[in-house]
C-alpha cells in the first residue's frame, strides 16, 4: 500500500513562507487548483490574485522579483507555459529574475479538463529557455525537497506542481535530494528505466513484472530534466546496455530528448522513449487514458523488452 500526503505543494508554500518573510505568492484565481488557499489564508498580505490573467501574474511576478521577493505563482501548465509564454520568456528567463513557475494538472494528469488543459509539452518549452530550471517532480517527497531547494536557490525555475494528494514512493532520508541529481531506486544489469513525474511509479511497477521475465531492470527516477543527470544516464548506458525513458509529456522535447541527446553524442545504446505521440489529450479516466497513450505499465514493460533485444541485436553483429 502506498502512503499519499494531502496537497503537499500547499503544505510546503505554508511551510516556507513561515521561514522567508519575502516569500509571496501570485495566482491567477485558481487557488483550489494550485492550493494556495492555505497560504493565502495565514499571509494575506503576500498573497497576489490577479484574476484571469496569466500573462499579467508573470508580469507582476516580474515585478515582485526585481524588488526583492522570491516569487512562487502558478496555474494549469498549459496557460503558465503557453498562454503565458512571452512573459515567462522575457520576465523570467531573459531577465534571471526569482521567480518559481508552477504548472498544475500537466499532461494526461487532467483527465476530467480535456485536450485544452492537458499540455503536454510544457517541459519541452521551459527546457530550451536560458537560466530556467526545469522539474517534474516524482512523488510528494520529491516535490517538497525541490520546493524548498528552490526557496533558497536565486533565478527562475519551472515545477510541475501536484495537485491535492500525491503519493509517498521515497523515503527522504535513505534518498536524500541532491540538487541536479537523479534518484537511484533500484539496480539492475539488464535495461535501465528513467522515469519522470508519475511515470516513477508505473516504472517500479514495471521493474517487478520484468524481474518475474528474469529481467534485471535498473530504475533511475529522473525528476530535474535541467539541469540534466548526465552523469547517471552514461552510467546506464555502458552499465546496462539499453534504455527506457518513460514521461506523461510529448515525447518531443522532455524527458526522452534530453535522455537521447545525451546517449547520442557520448554512449550510443538503444533507447526506447515512453511517452505521449504527435497527439492531443481527451476526457478520460486515468487507467483509459493510460492505455489509449501508450504509458501504461504494460507499455514500459514491453518496451523494456524491445531495448533489450535491440542491444542483443547489436551485440552479435
Amino acid at each position: 500500500m502506498i502512503t499519499m500526503m494531502e496537497k503537499p505543494f500547499g503544505v510546503t508554500l505554508v511551510k516556507l513562507g513561515e521561514q522567508n518573510q519575502d516569500l509571496v505568492v501570485v495566482d491567477a484565481d485558481l487557488q483550489r487548483v494550485c492550493d494556495t488557499d492555505e497560504f493565502a489564508n495565514r499571509f494575506p498580505e503576500r498573497y497576489f490574485n490577479v484574476g484571469v490573467a496569466e500573462a499579467n501574474m508573470v508580469g507582476v511576478a516580474t515585478g515582485l522579483a526585481l524588488s526583492g521577493k522570491t516569487v512562487f505563482c502558478g496555474s494549469f501548465a498549459g496557460f503558465v507555459a503557453q498562454r503565458a509564454g512571452d512573459q515567462v520568456s522575457i520576465g523570467a528567463a531573459y531577465m534571471d529574475t526569482n521567480i518559481k513557475l508552477c504548472g498544475f494538472e500537466a499532461a494526461l494528469t487532467s483527465g476530467s479538463n480535456g485536450a485544452t488543459h492537458q499540455c503536454m509539452l510544457d517541459l519541452a518549452i521551459m527546457r530550451a529557455l536560458p537560466n530556467m530550471r526545469v522539474y517534474d517532480p516524482i512523488d510528494a517527497t520529491d516535490l517538497c525537497a525541490i520546493m524548498e531547494y528552490e526557496a533558497q536557490k536565486p533565478g527562475p525555475a519551472y515545477l510541475r506542481g501536484i495537485r491535492k494528494s500525491a503519493p509517498i514512493l521515497i523515503d527522504g532520508e535513505q534518498f536524500p535530494f541532491r540538487p541536479g541529481k537523479a534518484y537511484l531506486l533500484r539496480k539492475g544489469k539488464d535495461v535501465t528505466l528513467i522515469a519522470s513525474g508519475m511515470m516513477l511509479e508505473r516504472a517500479l511497477q514495471a521493474a517487478n513484472l520484468l524481474g518475474e521475465k528474469c529481467i534485471e531492470a535498473r530504475v533511475l527516477g529522473m525528476s530535474c530534466l535541467k539541469p540534466l543527470d548526465e552523469e547517471a544516464i552514461l552510467q546506464a548506458a555502458q552499465e546496462t546496455g539499453c534504455i527506457v525513458t518513460a514521461e506523461n509529456h510529448t515525447i518531443y522535447g522532455g524527458l526522452g530528448s534530453a535522455v537521447t541527446e545525451v546517449v547520442c553524442q557520448k554512449q550510443p545504446v538503444p533507447v526506447v522513449r515512453i511517452g505521449i505521440a504527435d497527439q492531443f489529450g481527451e476526457v478520460g479516466t486515468v487507467d483509459y487514458l493510460a492505455k489509449k497513450y501508450h504509458i501504461s505499465v504494460v507499455d514500459i514493460v514491453q518496451s523494456a523488452i524491445c531495448a533489450c533485444e535491440l542491444k542483443n541485436q547489436l551485440t552479435r553483429r
